[in-house]
């Protein structure tokens, strides 16, 4: 019975080690402020919109957002001319063939979804050395961290890697990706878009920029979620407040 105690507690030991050693390996990401954070939290419009800005001139040219429609964009500020100019610039194929049988490409129309940069996972995959780019529209949700994380990997790649870490043929050195090796080269770079409010087109800027669109994606009802939150915590507040005043009307009769 001690044998298997000890057995037991060695492999717990391990285990725990192997948790620890890994947990030092990779560090959190440092936390940021977000506009939308907390109960009172709210998306920025602005930075919703350079933030997607940055996915369409950068991040799409590997990652689809397979959720999201054109007619979406509208719930980020877009004006529903804007979001027609906008769709308008993409090519689809259209649902039902022409008068010949054949299908055919057309302009999108808000009603479409954004459609991704490959046909299909496999066109994906022979496009990307066997790797599939993840779908963006769910990223910030299904990922520990969230946004602090999406945030740390777009911004923790290194030039070179510390001294004694050697980095597969073709993986890039990450400070917060698990296992600091990832396929993904740096997708940002300084200056790599224009925005169109004047805002300076840094790295950390576009990273954050992207990462509040992203999470606007991943959670478009979070707004209307606070709104509610707020409503009900009000609602609550005032109920408890009515029969805490009835309680004392009716004991201070008693006494």
């Amino acid at each position: 019975m001690s044998r298997f105690v000890l057995a037991a507690s060695a492999l717990v030991l391990l285990s725990l080690t192997s948790l620890a050693t890994r947990a030092e390996e990779t560090p959190s990401p440092p936390r940021q402020q977000w506009s939308f954070d907390g109960i009172f939290g709210t998306y920025d419009r602005a930075a919703q919109q350079r933030g997607f800005q940055v996915y369409k001139e950068v991040c799409s040219a590997c990652h689809p957002v397979k959720h999201l429609y054109f007619r979406d964009l509208a719930d980020i500020g877009y004006g529903e001319d804007e979001v027609k100019a906008i769709a308008s610039t993409y090519q689809v194929t259209n649902e039902q063939p022409n008068d010949q049988g054949q299908m055919f490409q057309r302009p999108a129309r808000p009603s479409d979804p954004i459609p991704g940069p490959f046909p299909n996972d496999q066109a994906a995959r022979a496009a990307n050395n066997g790797a599939l780019p993840p779908d963006l529209s769910m990223i910030v949700k299904a990922r520990d961290g969230g946004p602090n994380y999406v945030y740390g990997v777009l911004t923790g790649y290194k030039e070179e890697p510390p001294a004694g870490v050697n980095l597969l043929p073709g993986m890039n050195y990450n400070e917060y990706f698990p296992g600091h090796q990832i396929a993904m080269p740096p997708p940002l770079a300084d200056n790599a878009v224009t925005f169109a409010d004047g805002t300076p087109a840094t790295v950390p800027q576009m990273a954050h920029d992207v990462v509040t669109f992203l999470t606007w994606a991943s959670e478009p009802n979070l707004e209307p979620r606070h709104r509610t939150g707020f409503k009900v915590m009000l609602f609550l507040i005032i109920t408890a407040g009515i029969f805490y005043a009835a309680k004392r009307k009716i004991w201070a009769a008693v006494h």
